[in-house]
């Protein structure tokens, strides 16, 4: 059955932001055959950016927060990309998760679990993906996660 997807997220209470333009030289998503590549979204909320570093000023709860506004906006992207039609979009592959932590924090997967978790939420097992969450020692304009993503189309 096609996900719903304005259904499903007001179930959840989400709401999806605008997709976010681009930051630099690159375009937000790239259709190939039949996989949707996502550029990596920067956690933001509605107040702006979330900005931070895991294992000195942010706690892991933070960061996994920060990591489910970045699948927000992942969403909101594949929603663009396939023109509001979610049932275009057949699941979820893969995500690749980066986390501004310090050399010592240690719970990126616990971080980026935040996105997962929203992806499975969302889109049920079709949500269910492989998945990296590294550390980096920083991440563009200082936020805290930021998340790119795979999906493949109907």
């Amino acid at each position: 059955m096609p996900l719903d997807l304005s259904a499903k997220l007001s179930e959840l209470g989400l709401t999806l932001p605008e997709a976010p333009a681009p930051a630099a030289n690159y375009v937000p998503y790239v259709v190939s055959g039949r996989q949707l590549f996502v550029s990596g979204q920067i956690s933001a909320g509605p107040d702006g950016l979330i900005t931070g570093k895991l294992g000195a000023n942010m706690t892991t709860e933070e960061g996994a927060d920060a990591a489910k506004r970045c699948a927000l906006a992942l969403l909101a992207q594949a929603n663009a990309a396939v023109e509001g039609d979610f049932s275009r979009i057949a699941r979820l592959v893969k995500l690749v998760g980066f986390v501004n932590s310090t050399p010592d924090f240690t719970e990126q997967p616990k971080v980026v679990n935040g996105a997962s978790d929203v992806m499975v939420a969302v889109m049920g097992d079709a949500g269910r993906h492989a998945r990296s969450a590294v550390s980096a020692a920083s991440l563009p304009l200082g936020v805290a996660v930021e998340i790119e993503a795979i999906f493949e189309l109907a």
